[in-house]
Formats: structure tokens, C-alpha cells, sequence
């Protein structure tokens, strides 16, 4: 009887904060590891680990979907899903955000070993063709400048879909783009993962770096009270010790 009580009381707690029993929280995004990685892992991903850790502490599961990044985005704007993992503010300015980030993107750009060109200014960007994802943001002067060049494949290729960094790969190591553009985490990760270790060179980052976020729909009532809660957790996570050590894990650390 008194397990019976118990457990009515934490039904009607969850009732009376308008938390309902049993109820999932849907994230998206594209495989972007070690931000959020291939979902039948071990490793899920940083985001993903987190998410799923910080809410099952207020009894809430996180169901995690790989997708498009341009469908998550439209996806979750449209309410269909909870929230999508790693945006940026200027990728959907329109979506509800935590006061304090995630973590930081540090966007890098990569050459051939061979090459002796290195990033300074945008100006140093015109006479090389440069690789994005597209429907990515790399902060406001990249994006000015990715937006400014759509159409110009001498100066800019943008590749699209689950392997768009793969292909950006492919078309550097055969010549066909001089370089990449991509998070300083995922290309470590992806080129430690095959084995590609050694293979290229960093060629200079984008200051300052960008805070990115779990981002949560517009259109759903109950966004404010999911980022109340990842509030809430980031800060436990990151007072006690708990962030670093998924980071550890993971091979990174805060802010690189």
C-alpha cells in the first residue's frame, strides 16, 4: 500500500508540473561526431548523451533521430520534432534557446598537406574554392560570405545530405576544391575514426568560435519548459564535474 501511495504521488507531481507520464522528447539531426554520432553507438554523441542523461532526471525519455539537416530544421520549426542538435543562433533565430550553450564550434579550415595557403581574412578566401555543408551557419561573416558566392563553384561548393563531409573529403583529396570548412570536433573525429590521421593540415580557424545549442521548436508549448530543465542540468553538469568527464570521453574538451 504505501509503494502504491508512492507512486500516485509522483504521478500527480508530474501532473501538477505539467510533466506527463511517459512522455519523449524527439531530437534530430545530421550526423554531425562527436556532437551527436550514428544511433545504435555506444557513443551517440555529446549532445545526444547529455540530453538523454539531463532529462531522464525529471523522468522525461529522449528519442534521437539522424535526418537532413535542412529537414530537422524544418521539421522541428514546424513542431513535428522536439528540438535539433548543434544550431547555431543565426541557423534558426526563430527557435527557443538556453541561456547558456552547449558548447562552442570552432570552424576550421583544411587543405592537402601540400598546400602553403593559410585563412587570415575572407579577402584570402577569393582565390582558393572553398567546401560547406549546405544550410550550415559558420557565423555571420562566413555565412555573408558563403551567401555572397552561391552560384561561383570557383570559389564556392556546397554539398548536401548524411555525407556531405565525406564528399567534401573526396573532392579535396582529388583535387577539385582547395579547401574545407567544417568544425574543428567532427573533422578530428571523423579523420581519427578512418584512420585519416596525418592526411591534411589546418590552415587557420574563424574567430571567435560560435556557441551552438540544443534548440528547441518555436511551435511547441512546451519548448520553454524543456529549456528550463537543460538549463537547469547544463549548469549541475558543469558545477560537479559531469560535462567534462562525457567531453573526456569523447576525446575534446570545452571550447576546442
Amino acid at each position: 500500500m504505501r509503494r502504491l501511495r508512492q507512486a500516485w504521488l509522483g504521478v500527480a507531481a508530474l501532473l501538477l508540473s505539467g510533466q506527463a507520464p511517459g512522455e519523449t522528447l524527439v531530437i534530430a539531426g545530421d550526423l554531425w561526431c562527436p556532437v551527436n554520432c550514428a544511433p545504435d553507438s555506444p557513443r551517440p554523441g555529446i549532445y545526444v548523451e547529455l540530453a538523454r542523461d539531463i532529462f531522464a532526471e525529471a523522468g522525461i525519455a529522449v528519442e534521437y533521430r539522424v535526418i537532413n539537416w535542412a529537414r530537422a530544421l524544418q521539421e522541428v520549426r514546424q513542431g513535428h520534432i522536439n528540438a535539433v542538435i548543434g544550431a547555431a543562433r543565426s541557423d534558426a533565430p526563430d527557435f527557443v534557446f538556453t541561456e547558456q550553450p552547449v558548447s562552442q564550434s570552432r570552424n576550421c579550415f583544411y587543405t592537402v598537406r601540400e598546400s602553403q595557403w593559410h585563412f587570415d581574412s575572407l579577402k584570402s578566401l577569393h582565390t582558393q574554392r572553398l567546401a560547406v555543408v549546405n544550410d550550415y551557419s559558420y557565423g555571420e561573416e562566413l555565412d555573408a560570405y558563403v551567401q555572397a558566392e552561391q552560384g561561383n563553384p570557383q570559389h564556392l561548393q556546397a554539398a548536401a545530405g548524411q555525407q556531405a563531409l565525406a564528399l567534401n573529403l573526396a573532392k579535396l583529396l582529388e583535387g577539385r576544391v582547395d579547401v574545407v570548412l567544417e568544425n574543428s570536433w567532427v573533422m578530428q573525429e571523423y579523420l581519427a575514426r578512418r584512420g585519416y590521421v596525418g592526411t591534411l593540415r589546418e590552415a587557420g580557424c574563424q574567430q571567435p568560435d560560435i556557441p551552438i545549442y540544443l534548440a528547441f521548436s518555436p511551435a511547441l508549448p512546451r519548448s520553454h519548459d524543456y529549456v528550463r530543465l537543460l538549463d537547469q542540468g547544463l549548469r549541475r553538469y558543469r558545477a560537479d564535474g559531469r560535462l567534462q568527464a562525457l567531453l573526456e570521453r569523447y576525446g575534446v574538451r570545452e571550447g576546442r
